[in-house]
């Protein structure tokens, strides 16, 4: 009888088990990181949601976009969240991702316009160095110097993409000379962001390319003050990162469920601790004590998604063509 009891348990087990629904959301490594948003967001949203939400890492930004491509409408993910507006007009042009119905008081610089993608973070790329050493103050004076910097690869990473964006809405069609003058300073290039920051820490590099708000993990994290964002006089190129939702989704219902959380309270308190970029919605309790000490970029520089498209592969190709010499 005992065995029959829990032969009946087990069944019973599994069959609620197969009746919970599960969400798949295609995110990049460093947000399901055990110091990452990914645990928080995960356990915020199951309570709510009577699902599994399973947050799988694919790789650093840009390549979650090649991944969902490559999978097409075969793809298991119901959101993909991690693209940037370099990768909104190419995403929407694959004809995987449908429109959402996300709504919010978004705290961005500017106007949110956007059927298809609902932002969850922001923030301005920065090279990051030791506070006590003297820092370039724009790309120029960065080439004439003998710093080594580590940068990501704009095809995997979009911190990579988004140095290519920064070069190229600074100086135009003189972002060849910026690259030619910058080779010599590349010590190496990262597939992504987590290989870039840790090669820094682990003192390979005087400078990496980050954040602005890179310098708050030190300070709020691990009450370390060393790390100082460089501020350049050309401008900081800003990063809006994204969420939604494919076409071919087997839970649209829940993924929009989970679109409309990622604005909320729950999520956006999360990201300046965790993810470490200032949240799409300002959190009920305002930033961390700490974030009042960052850098503030006196010029602000972003490319329409359409502009960032049609200069990805004339960047790509001028970056490629300087670090090969």
């Amino acid at each position: 009888m005992k065995h029959l009891v829990l032969a009946a348990g087990l069944l019973g087990a599994t069959a609620a088990y197969a009746d919970t629904p599960e969400l798949i959301v295609y995110t990049y490594d460093s947000f399901v990181s055990d110091w990452g948003p990914g645990p928080a967001v995960e356990k915020a949203f199951e309570a709510t949601c009577g699902c599994d939400l399973k947050l799988v890492g694919a790789g650093d930004g840009a390549a979650l976009l090649a991944r969902v491509k490559l999978e097409g409408a075969r793809s298991d993910a119901d959101v993909v969240l991690g693209l940037d507006t370099n990768l909104t007009a190419a995403a929407k042009e694959t004809g995987l991702f449908a429109d959402h119905s996300v709504s919010a008081d978004y705290a961005l610089p500017f106007a949110w316009e956007d059927a298809t993608f609902a932002p969850y973070d922001w923030g301005y790329f920065a090279f990051v160095h030791k506070a006590d050493a003297v820092a370039p103050k724009n790309f120029g004076e960065l080439a004439a110097s003998d710093l080594k910097i580590v940068i990501q690869d704009p095809r995997s990473s979009t911190p990579g993409l988004g140095l290519l964006m920064w070069v190229k809405a600074a100086y135009g069609d003189k972002a060849p000379e910026v690259w030619d003058g910058l080779a010599d300073n590349v010590l190496t290039v990262t597939k992504g962001w987590s290989e870039a920051y840790g090669l820094f820490l682990e003192g390979e590099a005087d400078m990496v390319l980050s954040y602005t708000t890179s310098p708050a993990y030190h300070l709020i994290a691990e009450e370390d003050d060393s790390k100082a964002a460089a501020v350049f006089d050309e401008g900081h190129y800003m990063q809006v990162e994204v969420a939604g939702k494919l076409a071919n989704s087997d839970q649209p219902e829940l993924a929009d469920q989970f679109l409309a959380f990622m604005v909320s309270d729950a999520f956006q308190s999360v990201i300046p601790t965790t993810n470490w970029m200032y949240p799409a919605v300002t959190p009920a309790d305002g930033l961390p004590k700490g974030f009042e000490t960052l850098v503030s970029p006196e010029k602000s520089l972003l490319l329409s998604e359409g502009e960032a498209a049609a200069l990805r592969d004339v960047a790509l190709d001028e970056w490629l063509t300087a670090l090969s010499r």
